[in-house]
This record gives structure tokens, C-alpha cells and sequence, in this order.
């Protein structure tokens, strides 16, 4: 007998990936052709973010959790935006207080497991706490792209601490040919 699977999902249309879970979620967003794009507009786009971030396993792609990812997404999204805003901040405090953090000890030793009383809330609450961790280890290292055209985020891995774009293949060659159309135009 063979045990029915479910179809992987679509590829991922986005331009940026890879980056830390709460900053990926907030490039669930980008633009393409002056055109603001938005992944998390369907629970298809949904489960296509959540395998993107091993967290298909663990939470449904279902209604419940789009809707609390989106609201997540929003929170840090204005706290991003507006660094220390205590409305902002009171934002992703109230996605925060849909978990916890449970001590456990394990034949691999001590660790910790996050704790859900709604797990739709899981996705979200993971990318609020993250957001934490990158704020408790470099907050100067979370960065919008340069790009006055680009609204993605990356957390800036370089040796110096200097990366302005998004991607370099993206953001840092259209600025660059931006730059050489007006040297050249002047001349």
C-alpha cells in the first residue's frame, strides 16, 4: 500500500531568501517591475515561505496561521521601521505572548522547545523571537537594502559590516548601472 504524500510546493518566488527567519518573513514582500509583491496573499503562499524555513513540519499552512503569520509579519515589520516605537514594540510583545520557551532535558542534553497554546501562532511567534535573538546578538547588522526601489531586509553576515544591498546580483548592479547611465548621459 502506498502512503499518499503531499505535492511539494511551489518554487519560491522570491528574490531574496536564506536570511534569518524573522527577516525572511518580512521579505514575504518585494518588488518586481515597480510592482509590490506579497507571497503571504494565500495559504499556497503560505506553506511555500514555511517549507523555505524547515517549518512545514511543525505548522499547518492552513487559514489560521496565515492570518497570525501576516499579523506577526506587520508587528515586526513596524518595528523594523521604527526602531524603540513602543507601539511597535507592544506589537510584536503581543505576538510574543502566544509562546513560551520550555526548559527539557533530553538523552542529547539540556535544550529548550518552544510551547504554543494556539500552534497557529507558531510561524510567527518563531519569526518575533528570532528577532529577538539578531537584537540581542548585532542590531546594527539588521539592514534594509539601499535601493530606494527595494524594501528587503538582510541581516549583514560580511567580514566589515559594510553590505548595502539586498544582493549585489539585484539591487548593488542596478545602482551601479543607474551610476554609469548618468556619468555617461553627462558627457
Amino acid at each position: 500500500m502506498t502512503v499518499p504524500t503531499a505535492a511539494a510546493p511551489a518554487p519560491d518566488p522570491r528574490p531574496l531568501t536564506g536570511e534569518p527567519v524573522s527577516l525572511d518573513l518580512l521579505n514575504t514582500r518585494w518588488m518586481a517591475d515597480g510592482v509590490r509583491q506579497d507571497l503571504l496573499t494565500d495559504t499556497d503562499g503560505l506553506a511555500i515561505w514555511l517549507a523555505a524555513n524547515g517549518l512545514d513540519g511543525r505548522f499547518a499552512a492552513d487559514p489560521a496561521t496565515l492570518r497570525h503569520t501576516l499579523t506577526a509579519r506587520d508587528a515586526l515589520g513596524a518595528l523594523v521601521d521604527r526602531p524603540g516605537d513602543p507601539a511597535a514594540t507592544a506589537r510584536v510583545d503581543a505576538v510574543l505572548d502566544h509562546g513560551r520557551i520550555r526548559a527539557v532535558l533530553s538523552t542529547e542534553g539540556p535544550g529548550e522547545r518552544p510551547e504554543f497554546a494556539d500552534p497557529a501562532w507558531g510561524p510567527g511567534w518563531t519569526a518575533a523571537r528570532d528577532y529577538l535573538d539578531l537584537l540581542r546578538t548585532q542590531p546594527d547588522r539588521i539592514r534594509k537594502c539601499a535601493h530606494e526601489a527595494c524594501i528587503l531586509h538582510f541581516f549583514d553576515t560580511s567580514r566589515n559590516g559594510t553590505r548595502r544591498w539586498c544582493s549585489m546580483a539585484l539591487c548593488g548592479n542596478r545602482a551601479k548601472a543607474s551610476r554609469h547611465y548618468a556619468r555617461t548621459k553627462d558627457q
